[in-house]
């Protein structure tokens, strides 16, 4: 949660520019950062919000929000097994080791 006592507030335009350039090395556009407030971001361990409070009609956060969003986001090399495959691809793997089973006459 952002502490409007100790971290200076920042419009959402100055939080896009902060986040850097988006698909094509265009900029980021504000409702981008909007649905990172709003919806989040999907990753395997859930979803991660960008942190923002509303001060009248106007949503603002802070550079150390972002910094702790895209921290979140930031995979580690340590995290663990990789996310499970989807069905097709794993029935697609099965298959392919059935017919290579059934070469090998096993």
């Amino acid at each position: 949660m952002i502490d409007i006592c100790t971290e200076p507030l920042i419009r959402l335009t100055d939080a896009a520019r902060l986040a850097g350039p988006g698909r094509g090395n265009r900029p980021r556009h504000l409702s981008t950062i909007l649905r990172w407030i709003l919806d989040g971001v999907k990753t395997p361990s859930g979803f991660i919000k960008l942190e923002a409070v509303r001060i009248g009609s106007k949503w603002m956060t802070s550079a150390q929000a972002v910094q702790r969003f895209v921290e979140a986001l930031t995979p580690t090399t340590n995290e663990g097994p990789a996310p499970s495959r989807s069905p097709t691809a794993r029935k697609l793997a099965s298959d392919s080791a059935k017919r290579q089973l059934e070469q090998l006459g096993i």
